[in-house]
């Protein structure tokens, strides 16, 4: 058996129908190490793809709804009193858990968002004044409508920063629309899916993406992305060092899923808009196709010498 990432992308492509580059990307954040956020309307496959990248990798999986009347303990979990132990025992919540999908995350209060923070950044969680390692590998998938549906509140920029990559999936092309409609129910088809991979495995990979080499010359093209958003009177904020960590580990795994351990500028260039899309954005606007357009206005602007 072929046990490779790209496999995984083979096999997560015959259910996904039509989105060879989005389950890239989708792919590439989960052997970054990063966490996914997946905006668009319902009813696209957002929640089938979360569906889908747990079952082929073997993840362990929970699904929180998030709601208005979400609090953080159903996230993180909560301490009862045992009158067994005469005292009080922990009871985990649904964020200890390898793959953890936050569906419809903008209908939560930030209140409720906020418990993903120190998770998200740390893979660990407080509460109950005691610090608990979550599992590894630990991925994020949130899920989010369009801000201007009734009932969203808006991610603080914070939050958006845990995502590694914000990307969306759309409407399929009309001949993928016709396969989908003609043949099974995709949650059928994930069902009867063998995994994959391992979560073992997974990690190997996730350690692998750090030998992929990257030269002087790249990490000089990186930087000068990195000091031209920060620069130019374009942009409303600059991209964070942080962000250009995460653009090199995503680079890194794109150019492993081509079974490449020498990066490209064309790697870089392919994994920016979804990481750099929900950083960057003009005074006054915070829309998916204005971060976009800035990124394509980023990438003009700096020469590959």
């Amino acid at each position: 058996m072929d046990d490779s990432p790209a496999r995984l992308l083979e096999q997560a492509g015959r259910i996904i129908l039509g989105k060879e580059r989005t389950l890239r990307l989708a792919l590439t954040c989960l052997l970054a190490r990063g966490h996914l956020l997946i905006e668009d309307l319902p009813g696209v496959g957002k929640t089938t793809l979360a569906h889908l990248l747990a079952r082929l990798t073997g993840l362990q999986y929970q699904r929180i709804q998030f709601t208005s009347d979400l609090l953080p303990a159903d996230i993180l979990g909560v301490a009862v009193y045992d009158r067994n132990r005469s005292g009080f025992h922990f009871h985990p919540g649904p964020i200890f858990s390898q793959l953890v999908l936050a569906d419809e995350i903008n209908r939560a209060t930030p209140k409720a968002q906020s418990a993903l923070l120190e998770a998200m950044e740390e893979r660990q969680v407080t509460a109950e004044g005691e610090t608990r390692a979550l599992p590894e590998p630990f991925f994020v998938i949130a899920t989010q409508n369009p801000a201007h549906q009734i009932g969203t509140f808006p991610l603080p920029e914070s939050q958006l920063d845990r995502f590694l990559m914000r990307i969306r999936l759309g409407y399929p092309d009309p001949a993928s629309e016709r396969r989908l409609l003609a043949g099974e129910d995709r949650r059928l088809l994930i069902e009867a899916l063998d995994p994959a991979t391992t979560p073992e495995r997974l990690l190997q990979w996730q350690h692998e993406v750090e030998r992929v080499h990257v030269s002087d010359a790249i990490l000089d093209y990186c930087q000068a992305l990195l000091a031209r958003s920060r620069d130019s009177d374009r942009f409303h904020h600059g991209l964070s060092p942080r962000a250009g960590l995460g653009l090199l580990r995503s680079a890194r795994a794109w150019a492993l899923l081509e079974d490449r351990f020498q990066l490209l500028p064309e790697d870089v260039q392919a994994v920016l808009p979804a990481v750099a899309g929900h950083r960057l954005q003009r005074s006054g606007d915070t829309g998916v196709e204005e971060g976009e357009t800035l990124v394509r206005e980023l990438l003009e602007s700096v020469p590959v010498d």
